[in-house]
């Protein structure tokens, strides 16, 4: 990404798709005249980066120190800067905001307003997105093996085997589990740890999350 500046100020982003046009004004004679030369594309690539900042052309250095995961925070706009000093243009990010994670409910205002029932949820937040995420998660695991129960209750004699009805209940015991710790993070930075996948230094790493993950299917 690159930003053309002029007079100190930014004033376009050039993709490096195209070449590009660039009109200087000089004094001759007493009198202004301006002078315009055509640049190819190939200035992004094969010059250097003082040779481009001579005609006022940067590369863009991205500073993502405050940029968090889009799926737990919303992130301010780009903020681009030309720093005359270091002849660098910068662009960064202010301080993410946590996205909600309880449920925002219609309020009686908003009943008055024909909008929805007061304490209905109008938009459901990351606690409930996930917690339904994982319900189901589980309800296709347990899919599976619901021809094991179906079977059982239509064929006489036959029951299920005892190996599908661990795994079965496994599954059952794990989800709720998910929901329960999912329920009690106090916050959106521990719900995103809860979530996060790490590496530890065994040989070969080893990933997983603190919220663990559904036992393996039986089939």
């Amino acid at each position: 990404m690159f930003a053309r500046v002029e007079s100190g100020s930014i004033t376009s982003f050039p993709k490096g798709n195209k070449g590009i046009s660039i009109t200087t004004t000089a004094e001759v004679d007493g009198e202004n005249v301006d002078t315009t030369i055509n640049y190819p594309r190939t200035i992004y690539t094969l010059w250097t980066e003082a040779e481009r900042n001579a005609i006022g052309i940067y590369t863009v250095i991205i500073d993502n120190t405050n940029f968090k995961s889009q799926t737990f925070y919303i992130n301010t706009n780009q903020t681009y800067t030309f720093d005359a000093d270091a002849d660098t243009v910068t662009v960064t990010y202010g301080t993410a905001s946590d996205k909600a994670i309880a449920d925002t409910l219609f309020t009686a205002q908003d009943e008055t307003d024909g909008l929805g029932t007061e304490d209905d949820v109008k938009e459901k937040g990351l606690k409930t997105n996930y917690k339904e995420n994982f319900n189901t998660q589980a309800a296709s695991l347990l899919l599976l093996t619901d021809w094991y129960v179906v079977k059982a209750t239509e064929v006489s004699g036959y029951s299920v085997p005892s190996a599908i009805t661990t795994y079965r209940a496994a599954v059952r015991t794990k989800v709720n589990a998910m929901e329960t710790a999912i329920a009690n993070c106090a916050n959106v930075a521990a719900l995103e740890t809860l979530l996060e996948y790490t590496s530890n230094d065994a040989d070969p790493p080893v990933t997983s999350r603190p919220l663990g993950e559904f036992p393996d299917e039986v089939v």
